[in-house]
């Protein structure tokens, strides 16, 4: 990726356009078109960098309850939904517990705080974030998914839009440990007060449709064959497609 491309920003300045509550639409396609998008929008987006480097590395544990209600009230399209998880930033060692929930009206808002790093099991601070923000209970949550990516962050200038690019997705539960190579997923977050931006524009001018991708729950149906997870089929084959993989992720559980 040709970072000059780009004028950068940094971390300190991404707090005017958090966007906790949010509107997302989601694109998700092969890598090899990744790079022509990139030089069609370069002058409408500011690049974050860190300590001089403009790609970070994510890690994420995710948590469910003991009958796997947040996977199985998204697999059932349920909205008012919630998802718990530990988010990792591995170049700076910073990590947050968050709640995200979407709303009946389409809307994203999260909710977090700082934690150690490396920590799995919930302290009382955290418990009581948890008691506050989800509507079951903590106890009956245990640890489900673990993924880990690398992430391109864009801001658009105007401070309304910041968009996130995802690639080197990888799933792993236990001893399995599932990648999605050449995929690249794109995220584009709001205030909602626009209906167009320029990657937007960009990703259509691509014809690249935008489309729904969850991470946890594509994880989960790759890494657990237990689950009811019909709906999600026919995103893995679509997946699998876009890759141009002669693996059947599917399968490989």
């Amino acid at each position: 990726m040709d970072t000059k491309l780009f004028d950068p920003i940094e971390l300190k300045q991404m707090d005017q356009v958090k966007l906790m509550h949010r509107t997302d639409k989601k694109y998700w396609f092969n890598a090899d078109h990744l790079n022509e998008l990139l030089k069609m929008i370069g002058d409408n987006y500011f690049l974050l960098q860190i300590d001089n480097q403009s790609i970070q590395s994510y890690a994420s544990t995710y948590y469910d309850t003991n009958d796997n209600m947040m996977f199985t009230q998204h697999h059932n399209g349920k909205l008012n939904r919630f998802k718990v998880r530990r988010r990792s930033y591995l170049s700076s060692g910073v990590s947050f517990l968050e709640v995200k929930i979407k709303s009946n009206k389409g809307k994203t808002k999260k909710k977090r705080i700082q934690t150690e790093y490396g920590q799995t099991i919930f302290t009382e601070y955290e418990q009581e974030f948890l008691s506050r923000h989800i509507p079951f209970e903590y106890t009956d949550l245990h640890l489900s998914l673990n993924n880990e990516f690398s992430r391109i962050t864009l801001v658009n200038k105007n401070f309304r839009e910041r968009c996130t690019i995802d690639l080197d997705l990888q799933f792993q539960m236990a001893d399995m440990i599932i990648p999605i190579n050449n995929l690249v997923i794109v995220e584009i977050k709001s205030d909602g007060r626009e209906a167009s931006s320029p990657l937007m524009l960009a990703l259509r001018d691509q014809h690249i449709k935008t489309s729904g991708f969850s991470k946890y729950c594509v994880g989960r149906t790759l890494t657990d064959p237990k689950l009811k997870r019909n709906n999600f089929k026919r995103k893995i084959r679509s997946i699998e497609k876009t890759i141009h993989t002669d693996r059947n992720l599917y399968n490989l559980n």
